[in-house]
């Protein structure tokens, strides 16, 4: 018996259908997480246009988790452990923490999710790339195409808000950050 393939971009193997659900369904929730967490700190900062667009965001993730759900209809999803991910650290699909300003703009969250959303269909692409059962390679393919259309539309909302300026990030008062 041969040793599973790899698929992924981290250190565990994807193998299965299942496994690449689990890993799917993964990645919708830590990113709606994520986008709910972002809104919450822009609240504190009053920045609630920026806030509202995170939650528009996690709302839209919620809808996603939905869709890979259905996907996985009759099968048993693994219920996988953190290290057991085919991420390092964080799902592609969740922007980190370090990525946001408090006076960021639309312009700015939408750039960053539109960044996840590719690094999302480079995922799904690199599953396609490294197995050779088919029924796995469609199911990574559906999911990659997918992503692809939440990036063709974030690309459409990114047209909507100009790019800042420079010096968007300037505060001659900023908050004090408690240590």
């Amino acid at each position: 018996m041969s040793a599973p393939e790899s698929a992924g971009s981290g250190s565990k193997l994807i193998a299965t259908v299942e496994d690449l659900l689990a890993h799917a369904r993964e990645m919708e929730a830590e990113a709606a997480e994520r986008y709910d967490d972002l809104a919450d700190q822009m609240e504190v900062h009053n920045n609630h246009e920026v806030a509202r667009l995170f939650r528009k965001l996690a709302a839209i993730e919620a809808k996603h988790i939905a869709a890979v759900e259905a996907l996985g209809d009759g099968l048993e999803l693994p219920e996988l452990k953190p290290w057991e991910y085919a991420w390092k650290n964080e799902s592609p699909e969740a922007p980190e923490v370090d990525e946001v300003h408090y006076l960021m703009t639309p312009y700015h969250v939408i750039s960053i999710a539109l960044e996840h959303e590719k690094q999302a269909v480079d995922f799904f692409d690199g599953v396609v790339a490294n197995s050779t059962d088919s029924r796995l390679r469609e199911t990574a393919e559906h999911l990659a195409e997918e992503e692809r259309g939440h990036v063709r539309l974030l690309e459409e909302w990114l047209a909507r808000f100009p790019e800042p300026d420079a010096g968007w990030d300037e505060d001659p008062d900023p908050p004090y950050m408690h240590e």
